[in-house]
């Protein structure tokens, strides 16, 4: 799994070159162009799920412990985190966005009947995943509900209602949209909380907090430490970006609203970065300080974590009952409603019981990205030479655009 999850790694860092190489200065367009915030709002809240939100304090004490992970000596804890999470790794929705705006339309690949099944399956999969994530965290963060390790009655309650909530919001783009910014304010606004609660209310120091902060640096002086997987723990990280990362792709790549192709990259190795940056760094300070998250605090916390889900699912359900024409016009609303929540809720316990895993969904899709390759080397190079546009059809109406955002 290792050297498969290497060539994968290896390929998309080439392919990106490739694009940045050719078609560096094209205006990328998608069917549903967004303003540039929106679709970065879109971006950051449809590719992140509730483990941003609930892995970190989970995770400082065991990337500081270098005696049982040596591998981890070479930064500190919060680069780390940051390294499994910002920056160079979205150039994964990078590369999958690109192709599925500019590239997709000329290929067709993913119209394939076997393709388009497989890929289907990933996205269902990955957002059953998403569930299971908050199902599995929540007792740590919630231990007023029950012992701290077990998930009880009350925690299935609750992710069943999360994922109600997300079938119904995929019914109309106009919600997901809407959700997607409302999530991205919601979290700045937990960030604001969380770091006031100890740097104007308690007495902790804002230089040290900045201190603390600019130790993600280590992170950009070894960057090239996280190309290539850690460990086993790193490995499942990169798996669970390429789980994401075709449908993220399809996803916003309809909403990219007229940026050049090298513009698409930064802003999306950049934008995203920042407040993830500053959310590990507020955790950090947490961590390093033993101050504890209980009561308020890790309500707010769990809160954004079920926000960030169900601004996940929409997107990702959405998504897939387009591909498979599963749409509330062709089944009804209650059909669809039911179909899609007891879909999810089943696969969500798949998950809870280990019989399915994400690095397996990880591994489809990279094996994915080299049959496209293939495909196009075969029987498409001359038409993907050709490309000097995104699809004539993709136009951007102005008028519209301020509507949508």
């Amino acid at each position: 799994m290792t050297l498969w999850l290497s060539i994968g790694i290896i390929f998309t860092l080439l392919a990106i070159v490739m694009i940045l190489y050719k078609w560096g200065n094209l205006q990328c367009i998608g069917v549903t162009p967004v303003k540039t915030f929106t679709f970065i709002a879109i971006l950051f809240t449809s590719g992140l799920d509730v483990g941003l939100i609930m892995f970190p304090l989970t995770e400082f004490a065991g990337y500081a412990d270098i005696k049982a992970s040596p591998e981890y000596a070479f930064a500190n804890p919060l680069a780390i985190e940051f390294g499994y999470w910002g920056f160079l790794i979205w150039g994964f929705y990078f590369l999958t966005c690109f192709y599925f705006c500019v590239i997709e339309p000329k290929v067709k690949f993913f119209e394939i009947p076997w393709v388009k099944l497989l890929n289907n399956v990933i996205i269902i999969g990955t957002c059953a995943f998403t569930a299971y994530l908050l199902l599995s965290n929540l007792p740590w963060y919630l231990p007023e509900l029950g012992d701290g390790s077990t998930v009880i009655p009350a925690f299935y309650v609750l992710v069943f209602a999360a994922i109600c909530f997300a079938v119904y919001s995929s019914t109309s783009l106009k919600y997901v949209r809407f959700l997607s910014v409302a999530t991205t304010w919601l979290f700045i606004a937990l960030i604001v909380f969380m770091w006031s609660a100890v740097f104007i209310f308690d007495d902790s120091s804002v230089v040290d907090f900045i201190g603390q902060l600019g130790l993600i640096g280590e992170y950009f002086t070894n960057i090239e430490q996280f190309v290539l997987p850690l460990n086993d723990y790193h490995e499942f990280y990169l798996f669970w970006w390429f789980a994401w990362s075709i449908m993220i792709g399809q996803f916003t790549s309809r909403f990219v609203g007229g940026l050049k192709t090298y513009q698409v990259l930064g802003a999306m190795l950049i934008f995203p970065s920042i407040p993830i940056a500053l959310w590990f760094g507020v955790l950090y300070h947490y961590h390093e300080a033993g101050i504890s998250t209980t009561g308020i605090k890790n309500f707010a916390m769990v809160f954004v974590g079920v926000v960030f889900v169900i601004n996940s699912l929409d997107s990702l359900i959405r998504l897939y009952t387009d591909n498979l024409n599963l749409t509330v016009k062709r089944l009804g609303m209650r059909n669809y409603m039911i179909f899609n929540i007891v879909a999810l809720s089943l696969l969500t316990l798949l998950f809870k019981l280990e019989f399915i895993q994400i690095q397996w969904v990880g591994a489809l899709v990279i094996g994915l990205f080299l049959s496209c390759a293939l495909y196009i080397g075969y029987g498409k190079f001359n038409a993907v030479r050709r490309i000097e546009s995104s699809p004539q059809d993709n136009t951007i109406d102005y008028s519209k655009i301020e509507t949508a955002s």
